[in-house]
């Protein structure tokens, strides 16, 4: 296999170019209630459910190093109308990892763990 090496990337129709460090390293969409499944994603070889709200994102390609950034949302049909993802060093160890990172589904109003319909995780780093 053959690499490319550039520094800005425009797909096909876009307008506008952008650095290839700001484009996503692993990127996942899934579905946190019942049957655990991803819709949709990038560089993401497996999700694991840990529990309730509980889950591990394992990627396909590692991470450089465990100094990534990570940015997520949640949304829940549940009788709590919103919630948000924790991750990275909270109170049950929860780090980074070059390998898998992993999220706790909240309540946005309280510290109450819940499965999420639509969950959504996009990671930007450098891939090892």
């Amino acid at each position: 296999m053959s690499t490319i090496v550039i520094s800005n990337i425009k797909a096909t129709g876009e307008t506008a170019s952008r650095a290839v460090s700001g484009v996503a390293a692993a990127w996942v969409n899934f579905n946190g209630t019942g049957t655990v499944a991803i819709r949709d994603s990038n560089n993401v070889a497996s999700l694991t459910d840990n529990g309730v709200g509980v889950f591990t994102i394992s990627y396909s390609n590692s991470m450089a190093n465990s100094n990534y950034s990570g940015s997520s949302g949640v949304t829940t049909s549940s009788a709590f109308s919103q919630g948000s993802f924790r991750f990275g060093g909270d109170s049950r160890g929860i780090t980074y990892s070059t390998t898998s990172l992993k999220l706790v589904s909240v309540n946005s109003n309280s510290t109450v763990d819940l499965d999420c319909d639509y969950c959504s995780a996009s990671i930007h780093g450098d891939l090892a």
